[in-house]
Parts: structure tokens; sequence; C-alpha cells
């Protein structure tokens, strides 16, 4: 397979040291097969090495490599959500933290559909986040507790849709830190004071207030630290407007410290303090304290002043308490699932709560919604007076997802943001009053507990939802545990596979890129159109009445109502094919076809304008008041409506020198008699912008050469907040017959044309068509697949449509369908919308039915052999063992329970050490399970490799590839133990209906957890524990063939390119080792100098490994090429052996090229290639959900522009959370030769004056830098 590469070989003479390093690079473009030999430092044979990354470079003995990195799907996960009116209006919003960025989510209350109104990076790590209003205020504040060591209040601002920054306090050091306060965030519910803690000992308190210019002012802050405190959960009390108090769930540990036996850690009191602000002395008291059970885990406020009783909910495990300073505690149970297999030994716990208050007659009622760790909901009220509590129910409302935020909105929807898989938005069907739903008073179950020595437990039997109904779902691939990138049906840009979730919701993602497109309809048509119209009757009209499908000798008109169907008098003419039709003035229609133009009124007359003798219209461009023809020969010929609604042609016409192709003219702008330009496409590669003023009509303004023969022209307004203009930016979109489409900036005044962009669509000419999305118009460019572009969050994008090759489209907005598209394709006609607006991928997700970990893919039938594995569950053998003997013990259960849907109630909970773990044959392509293999005996699979056996006893096929499973008995976590390994090695084979399946050929037991697998020059390599061994296929079992143990933890991953073995470890990094063959020896030759905890890897060339670790950083290390060489000559392996080790390690250390902290833990490391003949890149993926590339740089200016805009960047707009930009891209080790490409782009978003300032920095203007900034992207295939 050819590839076509760039590839930098350097000077052979050593470079000085003053020298500049890119001086020392030489360009040499070239056109090689993979593993071609032009590496210098490669030795081993051809075939097995791999092209040289893009962006390596070698000097002697030292290697430098810079990269770019660009988040290309950012993390899914949320954090944290809260709810407010942050806008100022009376709809309520959801502010979401995702790990480093904060979005706005404003639920529809008509649809029920959730819209991303702002997304922002922050660039740093998000911990807390709280919502506050000033009394007597009408907006929502945010404060943000992150790593930064400050406290920021945000305000969103609408009008520009931006997050302004109100205050900024530094109180600590960066970092998240167990001292350093950040963690909790608590507010006074009447928006007078916050208090933001650590996990320990320090707590802060700010005071909230306004100015005489009602301004937001923040106080210096109070400090309310306690020494030998571990904190537990802050919030904020609901006291009316007494002085505020703040609640803390704390544990002083000052005699555990002191103590060695550990017992008085085991007996330290739990206690539930007060922290009263005494706003007149600006002091904090610690007002109360009591202690509560050891094992509490949350606080909840109950509502205060005229709306409750005040105090707080503790949260324990199996039960919840009120208290409150000088109120008699009142306690209900947390009722436990009627499970006949449940461990009644573990405990239930919640997890996360909302509140909901409404006014009913008058008053004040409120309720709570208490989720637990299996994802049950429970409906909590209080029965109180006088601001006395009498009693509390608790009943069982609904099953939904673990949540890590819930949020009850006043327009009836509750969002939960979930744990583990997509988010979901419910609408309340019924508040949980059904009165045949049982219920639990703090009265009967405090008389139960007193009368038993322990806490009595309660059950009950969970259904599907009966209150609530979900209207939406917002799509997350957290946690993503591994991805990989195939292109398995020959596309023009590979697709990523992605195994994400977490037990019974975990599912496969096939992403493709492009927005996705749901159909509405499809039929079939008598032939093949060639365009499609739709069109209105009257300008005031809400929908469209006729949907217009031109063929090549006729013309089909279709009224559109609750059904589509064919009618004919309309008056248009459906004999002759049509070039445009338009609704003109206030209830006209025309219709343009080759022979004339057809005006049709209101009441059916119809006047026609006939083409001079001979002469046929080739193109049409219209708008509502006007209308261009162009004729066969070059000539244009100009109409324009008058006030009379009469259409009237101009006296002169245009005469160009060379055949049009194509022709457009732009909406009437608002409150204007016309448009006032015209875009012709000439067959000379040419462009020509024609005035249409009546003192120049047709007078050539301005004209730009084009790289093909212009095919299609679309002048279109839309908004972009990152020109130089602002918003309302005229566009000219041109489509060229080579399947480029050039974007350039149409002046409304001067007509002249600037800032160029191009992008390559497809191998098909390019055509153009106005659409409407979200109510903002937009293009619809049909290459061979379609494309949009279109304004999102204020920003223009690009991006494919991932739907079928069509051939016209246009706008369709019915009754039934508000904003839609209708299209043609072959012979069909299709109706559909465009949803998820913002998202390079769209998503098909594959259930599963464990924690997906590892997944191969077998080339030969294109399908993914899967292993999937979840602890403490129950696996089928062992509920069928375990109801059995519930049987035999003759205990009665209802057995519906054990019908539940597992996506929902997911599996049923065993204790530790228990296994429940499938090995799954997959179909991608039409996402069916061709075999599944349950694991039994408690055994669960870690590892799995695809291999090609050498010499094989057991297949006549040659080149057959062998599925290797490494499996444990019996694993432990804590200590890490297990009793026995296995390696599984299976053959394919067919099924009676021939379809591929998996046949065990044997098992081979090992010591250890079998955690890493490789095919290796026909055997396998397989990490058991710290043991590195090469096993070859025997007829009973794996024949060891040979071992190291020097690797220090657990192997990880491996990876191999010739001899060369890669191994990582678990704790210890990467290690480099190379296969002796005269010895059948692995020795370990080089090793890194920093402990990384690795968590992924891959081969970047024969020297080079990328890597990451569970921290969140990302790391290139590279072994020198003098090492390199040395190694690959001496092939007995004796000098390695008797090197001596250097720094407690190998006897060689490799370098580090690159270093630069992500802020997730990477799952995996990719070297590919997106897009058809783009740019190598490496693609990482992350445990929230995110996808990110690093681009290699090619040449020495781009570096230095990009750095130097990097710099600019880091002053001129400061992270958001109050983060350092450098310091948190150094969270751990410096930032190293990667630019940040996430803090470049928002150079787009700056106001207008810093895009200047920092562009003349550059020595470029405002256009040429977003333009370099946009390449950088579009180039690696985005």
């Amino acid at each position: 397979m050819h590839v076509f590469c760039q590839i930098y070989h350097l000077r052979r003479h050593q470079v000085k040291k003053n020298e500049n390093l890119f001086d020392a690079i030489i360009y040499v473009t070239c056109t090689t097969r993979l593993g071609c030999s032009t590496q210098p430092h490669s030795l081993f044979p051809a075939p097995a090495a791999a092209a040289p990354f893009l962006g390596n470079t070698s000097i002697g003995t030292s290697e430098a490599m810079f990269l770019y990195n660009l988040t290309v799907s950012p993390t899914s996960a949320i954090n944290q959500a809260i709810h407010g009116n942050f806008s100022g209006t009376k709809q309520q919003e959801i502010i979401v933290a995702r790990n480093s960025r904060l979005e706005l989510l404003r639920p529809d209350p008509n649809t029920g559909k959730t819209h991303t109104i702002l997304t922002h990076e922050v660039f740093g790590l998000i911990r807390r986040i709280a919502p506050f209003r000033l009394t007597g205020g009408s907006k929502d504040y945010v404060v943000v507790g992150s790593d930064s060591g400050r406290i920021v209040i945000l305000e969103y601002n609408p009008a520009k849709n931006v997050f302004d920054k109100v205050h900024q306090e530094t109180y600590g050091k960066t970092g998240s830190r167990r001292i350093v306060p950040g963690q909790y965030l608590a507010t006074d519910p009447k928006g007078r004071a916050v208090m933001i803690g650590a996990l320990e000992k320090q707590r802060l308190v700010y005071i909230l207030n306004r100015d005489s210019a009602a301004r937001l002012t923040i106080s210096s802050p109070l400090e309310a630290h306690k020494s030998h405190a571990l904190i537990h959960d802050i919030v904020g009390l609901d006291v009316g407007f007494e002085n505020p108090v703040f609640a803390c769930l704390e544990v002083d540990y000052s005699e555990a410290d002191q103590d060695p036996t550990g017992e008085a850690a085991k007996s330290a009191e739990k206690l539930l303090t007060y922290y009263e602000l005494d706003l007149g002395l600006n002091h904090v008291v610690r007002k109360w304290s009591e202690p509560v059970h050891p094992r509490s885990n949350m606080l909840i406020p109950v509502p205060g002043g005229n709306d409750g009783p005040s105090g707080v909910l503790v949260c324990s495990e199996n039960f919840i308490t009120y208290k409150h300073q000088d109120m008699p505690e009142q306690r209900i149970p947390i009722p436990r699932r009627a499970q006949p297999l449940e461990d009644s030994s573990r405990g239930v716990i919640i997890s996360t709560f909302a509140l909901h208050k409404m006014k009913v007659n008058k008053q004040t009622q409120f309720f709570f919604l208490l989720q637990t760790e299996e994802g049950d909901i429970f409906k909590v009220t209080m029965e109180h007076a006088e601001g006395e509590v009498h009693g509390m129910t608790i009943k069982y409302f609904d099953t939904v997802p673990v949540a890590s935020s819930l949020c009850i909105l006043k327009s009836g929807f509750l969002f939960s943001a979930s744990e583990a898989g997509n988010h979901h938005l419910y609408s309340f069907e019924s508040l949980g009053d059904d009165p045949d739903d049982p219920e639990i008073t703090s009265a009967d179950f405090m008389e139960a507990e007193q009368a038993q020595d322990e806490i009595p437990l309660v059950y009950y039997t969970p259904r599907p939802l009966k209150n609530l109904l979900l209207v939406d779902e917002l799509e997350s691939m957290a946690p993503l545990m591994d991805a990989k990138v195939y292109n398995l049906a020959d596309e023009e840009s590979p697709r990523i596979y992605g195994l994400s979730g977490r037990g019974a919701r975990s599912s496969m993602r096939i992403l493709n890129q492009g927005l996705e497109a749901a159909e509405l309809a499809v039929s079939e048509l008598p032939g093949n159109p060639s365009a499609v119209w739709t069109t209105k009757l009257r300008q005031s009209n809400e929908y469209h009445a006729y949907i217009v499908v031109s063929f090549a000798n006729a013309t089909l008109v279709l009224s559109i109502g609750e059904t589509v169907e064919e009618v004919t008098d309309t008056g248009l003419l459906t004999t002759a094919p049509t070039l445009a039709v338009q609704q003109l003035g206030e209830d006209a229609i025309i219709q343009v076809h080759p022979q004339g133009i057809r005006h049709i009124r209101a009441d059916k007359r119809v006047n026609e304008w006939r083409t001079p003798g001979g002469q046929v219209i080739t193109n049409a461009a219209t708008n509502n008041r006007q209308v261009a023809i162009a004729l066969s020969g070059g000539e244009i010929v100009y109409f324009e409506l008058d006030n009379m609604e009469q259409l009237n042609e101009h006296q002169e016409r245009k005469q160009m020198a060379s055949n049009i192709t194509c022709l457009s003219i732009g909406d009437v702008p608002e409150g204007r008699q016309r448009s006032r330009h015209l875009a012709v496409g000439c067959d000379d590669q040419t462009v020509r912008i024609l005035s249409l003023d009546p003192d120049s009509c047709l007078e050539s303004i301005s004209m730009q050469a084009v790289q093909g023969v212009p095919s299609s022209l679309c002048i279109i307004e839309l908004l972009d907040k990152g020109t130089e203009r602002g918003h309302g930016t005229q566009y000219l979109n041109i489509g060229l017959s080579n399947g480029i489409l050039m974007r350039t900036i149409l002046d409304t005044i001067t007509g002249q044309l600037s800032d160029t962009r191009t992008r390559f669509l497809g191998a098909r000419s390019v055509q153009l068509f106005r659409i409407t999305v979200q109510g903002r118009p937009a293009v619809l460019a049909l290459s061979t697949k379609p494309w949009i572009t279109y304004t999102f969050q204020n920003r223009l994008h690009l991006t494919p449509l991932s739907y079928d090759m069509l051939e016209s489209g246009s706008d369709f907005v019915s009754e039934q369908c508000p904003e839609g598209v209708v299209a043609v394709a072959g012979n069909t006609l299709r109706i559909f919308t465009v949803e998820k607006l913002g998202e390079i991928f769209n998503q098909v997700a594959i259930p599963l039915k464990y924690t997906p970990r590892k997944f191969v893919l077998h080339p030969a039938t294109k399908s993914f052999v899967v292993i999937e594995t979840d602890h403490a569950t129950y696996s089928p053998e062992q509920i069928k063992k375990g109801l059995a003997e519930k049987e035999k013990e003759g205990i009665e259960y209802d057995s519906s329970i054990m019908d539940l849907d597992p996506a929902q109630f997911g599996h049923i909970r065993n204790v530790a050490g228990k296994w429940a773990s499938c090995i799954r044959l997959l179909d991608p392509f039409s996402g069916e399970t061709l075999q599944l293999i349950e694991l039994e005996d408690n055994e669960a699979a870690f590892s799995v490799a695809m291999v090609q056996f050498r010499t094989n006893v057991h297949t006549t096929q040659a080149g057959e590839q062998f599925v290797v499973v490494g499996t444990a008995k019996d694993v432990q976590l804590a200590p890490r133990s297990c009793s026995a390994g296995y390696l599984h090695v299976y053959k394919f084979g067919q099924n009676e209906e021939g379809r591929p399946q998996l046949e065990l050929v044997h098992k081979t037991e090992v010591e250890d957890v079998p955690t890493a697998l490789l095919g290796f020059q026909g055997r396998v390599l397989a990490g058991v524990g710290k043991a590195l061994r090469l096993y070859d296929v025997g007829r009973k079992k794996l024949l060891r063939k040979s071992e190291t143990r020097s690797i220090p933890n657990v192997v990880v991953s491996l990876h191999t390119q010739g001899d060369r073995i890669i191994m990582t470890d678990v704790q210890e990094s990467m290690h480099y080792a190379v296969y002796i063959h005269t010895d059948n020896r692995i020795l370990v030759f080089a090793d890194d100098t920093t402990p990384r905890w690795t968590t992924a890897s891959t081969m970047v060339d024969y020297d080079t490994v990328a890597g990451g670790d569970k921290f969140g950083n990302f790391f290139v290390n590279r072994l020198p090429t003098n090492i390199s060489h040395d190694v690959d000559e001496d092939t007995t392996g004796s000098r390695i052996m008797h090197e001596k080790g250097y720094l407690q390690g190998a006897p060689n250390k490799v370098d580090n090229v690159c270093q630069y902290f992500l802020g997730d833990i990477i799952t995996s490391l990719h070297r590919t290639t997106l897009l058809s003949g783009g740019r190598e890149v490496l693609l990482v993926t992350t445990l929230l959900g995110s996808i990110n590339i690093f681009v290699p740089f090619v040449s020495r200016e781009d570096v230095e522009f990009f750095q130097m805009l990097e710099m600019h960047m880091r002053s001129e707009a400061p992270p958001l959370a109050g983060r350092d930009h450098l310091s948190y891209r150094s969270f751990y080790i410096p930032v190293k030769s990667v630019v940040d490409g996430d803090i470049c782009e928002q150079y787009n978003s700056l106001p207008s004056d810093k895009k200047r300032m920092i562009a003349e920095e550059l020595d470029r203007t405002v256009s040429e830098v977003q333009k370099k900034i946009e390449d950088m992207r579009v180039r690696s295939g985005f």
C-alpha cells in the first residue's frame, strides 16, 4: 500500500550547540512504501518497520518533535450539574461541569429537547460549582471551585453568549490538594455568603454584597479552619435572614494520628457541626456540634425561614436522619430491593439528591428526591408546623441510571447527569402521590428500631418507570474504556470504534464523522430527478405549500399537508424541466424553465416571458424580489419586482466573455428594496460580482480566479463572531467542479471579495443550496457526501452530514416538521432533519452485557471479539446456583424481580471477589452478536489478542488467525491475587447458518493474571503479572519458549517492530527489550527515568513511543539513535547482558521529547490518518469520553507562529477559572514541545481590538491568523 508522507532526514554532521534545531532539518517529500528502509537507524527487516511519524527529527543523539493538540470531541461525562435563572429570564437553564469545561444547557419546554447554548474551556479542573442569587435579584451567578487556588464568580452574558468573570480571589496554592479549598462549595440560600472548603482542615467564608452601582462585591476571606479535621460534606442552611449558617460533616482525627494501633481511628466520632457567620462582627463561630452515625456520607439542607423548618437531612448507610439545633431528630430507613440473592450485610447509601419547592394554596411545599447508588429514586416528604418537624415519609419513586447530579426544573423536567453512559431528561408524569404505593413513616421506623437491637431492614420491589417519562438523551461515551480506528467499509474517512459505559448499560460506540440526520420520510419517484424546491403561496405563510421536483423533461408538483400528494392545478408548467421556483412579492410564484419565466399570481393568472428566438435559459438565480437568468451564449437578463408587484426586465443585458455555469443572488436585506450584488460563475474559471444598483446595473465590480470551473454559487448572510466584521457577515460560497468548496467574504457595500477559505469535499462537483438550521440560514453543499455550513454558538462550522449522497436539496417547513430538509437521491425523495449541532461525530450504540475491557478485529470476517468483565456481579451461572439454594432452603421470593431489565436496574450485585465475564463475537455492520461465550467458575477476561501462529497443527490454512484471551480465576483486587490464570486459544469456524463463530482449541494455565497479549513473529507474547513470556502453540496447550522477569510490577501493554519489544509497566513507565533469536532470550536494554503509571501507549516509529498515564499526562519518549544502532548491531545480545544497570534499572535511558497534561486518563492511543490524503496524527481517547488529536508540525515557521500565538493568548485571554494556562498544562511535569490548539482556537472569540493587536505582533492580518488556525484542524481531517 502506497502512503504519501513527508520524511525528514537530518544532516549527518553533529549540530553545534547554539545552532537552531530547525536549521538542521532537510525537507524531503516522497512517495514511499509502508515499512520502507528510509530510516537511517532501522536495521531490522523492512517489512517489520513502520513509516516514520511526521514531525520525527533526529540530530546525532538528540531528538525533537513538535505537536499541536486539538480537542476533536470534548469530554462527555458530567461531574456536576446545577440549575437556575442564569440568563435573567424566567426560563431555567442548566450549567454542567465537564471536567475542564463549563456548558450552559437550555431544555425546550415545548419539545423537551435540550440545546447546548454555550461551551467554554476553562483550562483547569473544575472541582465544584454552585449557583447563588443576591437578595432581591432576578439572576443567578455561578461560583466555581477548581484547582486554581482561586474562587471565581461567573455571570452569564446572554447578549454576547459568554461567561463573564465578575470576581476572582486567590486563597491558596494551585492543584487539587487535600488542604487547599475548592473541593466543597456551599452558598447561603439568600445569596449573602459562600463557604469554600478543602478535604481537610481549611474552610473560608466570603461575604457577598452589592455596591452603590448594584454590582456584586466580595469580601476578604474569613477563616473557619479546624485542624485535624476531615470534611465529608458542606451545605448552606436555610435560616431566612438570620446570620448565615453552614453545616459541615467532619471527623476529628487528632487522637487517631497519635495511636499506632489504629483503634482510635475506628472509634473516631463523625460530627455534624454548624458554623455561623456573624455579619455584624465579620467573624465565623462554631455554633453547634453533635455526633452522627460513623457511616454518614451526605448532608441535605432543608428549606427554612417561611418555607420550612430548616436543618439538615443526614444520609447514612441504610437510613436518613433529620437533625437541627434544639430539635428532636427524626429517622427513616432507606428501603432495599426485595432481591433474593442480595447480601443483606451490604449497606445502601444515598449518592445524590434534588429538592423541589412549589406553591400550593399560597403556601410553600417541598419534597426531596434521593437516589441510591443502585439508581433507585425515593421521594421524601416532611410533616412540619411552626418550625418543628413532626414526621417524615419515604416511598419508592422510580429507577433511573445512577447520576452524579439531579436537577428538578419548574417546567416539569428532571435532568439526570449520569455517572456512566448517556445523560437523560425526564418529564414528570406524576409526583408519586399514588396512594397504592407503599410508604414508610419515621414514626413506624423509630418504633421498630427501639424494639430491635439492630436497624430493621425495609424492602420494596422495583418497577419500570411510572412517574417519569424519558423525553431527551444527551450522548456520553464515559467511561471510554478502549477505542480503535478502522475503515472497514472502505469509506472516505475511517470510523472510530469505542467501548464505553459500565455494567448493563455498556455499549460499543461506532463514531462516524458528521452530523446526525434524522430521516422522517422516503418515497420513490417515477424517475431520477435533477433538482427539488419548496415554496410558499404567500410571503406571510408559516409553512411551505408545494414541493417542486424537476426531471430531465418534466416537472412534478406535490402539495404539502397532512399527506404529500401530486397536484396539477398550480399554474406551474409540468411538461418541461424547471430551473428555479421562487415565492415572489406578497402572493405570487415564479417558475424558471429553459424556454422562459412563468409569473403565477394568487388568482392563478399567469404572465410568461419567453426567451428570444433559438436561445434557452441555462441558469437562474432568484430571491423574493429579483430574478437573474443566463441565456445560452453567455448573456445575462435581469428582472426586478416593482411596487405594483410587476416583474420588469431591466433595459440592458450583460454579455459575458465565456459561458455562464452558475448564478446567485442573496436574499433581500430587511428594510431594503433589493439585494445589491449578483455573482456569476464562468467556465474560464472565474467568478465575477455584478452590481444590481439601478445606476450601475450589471456592471462588473470585482472578480476572483478560482481553482476550477464553478459549478454552483450561493450568496448568504451568516452569523460569525470569528470574523472582524462581527455578526451578520455576507459570504459568497463557490462550489467547483473538482469537488472544492470556496468560502469568501463579500463586502455588502463595495462588492469586493476577501478572506477566501477552501475545503475539499469530495470527487464530485459541489452543488450549493440554502436551507435553515435552528432558525438561522445555512448552506447545504452536496458532493460525494452532504456537508452543511451553519452557525452554532455564534461560530461558523462546516461539517459533513452522515447521510446518503444527495443530488439536490431545499428547505422544508410543515406543521408536522417545523424545520427540515427535502432532498432527492437517485429515484427517491427524502425528508430529514439535522440534529445535535456542534457535534463532530454521530454515534451508533450497540448494547453490551457487562463492562467492556478490550476488543480486537478479525480481518477476514471483519468482526470484533470483545471481552466484557464486571466485578462484584452475579453471573448467570451464579444466579442459577443461588436461586437453587434459596429454593432448597424454602425461601419464597417474587420471581418478577429476576426479570427486570438490567439496562435500567443493573445487574444483581455480588460480594467482592465474584466476577461476571463473557467473550462476544460482534458484527459491527449489523450490530448483531454472532456468539456470546459466558465464562464460568468465577473466571474473568482481562486481555485479548489476534495471533497468527507460524506453525500450527490446528489448521491447514496458511495465515489463519487465532484469538487468544487472557483470563483469571477468583481475582482479588486488593491485595492483587488470583487462584489461577488461563490463556484460552480460539479458532474461527462456522455455525450451521454459515456465520463465523469461535471454537475453543485449548486452555493453558498460568500462575498470575494475563494483563497483556500480543502476536510476535508467529508466536504470542503474554504479560503474566510481572513476567513477559513467549508462547508457541501446541496440540494441547501453549508451549512456553522464553521468559523475562525484568518488569517491576505488572505488564500493561505490549508493542513490537522487528525484534524490538516495548513493554509498559503499570507503575514504572515503559521498557525497551530485544528478542535474541540465537539464545531465545528477551533482554531489556532501556527504560524511562520517570516512574509513570502507564495506562495506554503506541509506537510512533521504531525508536519512539507515545503514552499516557493515570494522572492525565501525555508523553512521547524516544530511544537515542546511537543506542538504537548499537542494540540492532549486537545480534547476540552479549553487550546488553554485560552492561551495568543505571539508576536501578536498565543500562540505557530514553529521552522525553514531548510532555503535555491533558487532564484526563488516556485509555487508547493510535497513529492514524483520519482523512484520505490527510496528515498523520496521534489520536487519543480518554476515560471521560473525550477524543483528542496530536498533529505534528511540518515546518519551522508553523512551530514559531503557534508558539507565539499561544503565548499571546495566555496573556490576553487568561483561563476563566483562574488557572494559569502554562501551569495547568505543566500539572506534574513541565510542558514540552506541544502547543495547545484549544487556546489558540479561542483567538476567534476575542474582541476585535485584541485580535488585531495579536495579529500585528505576529506580523499577520487577522484573517491570516484565523486561516492558519483553521488549516491546522482541516488538514488533520476535521
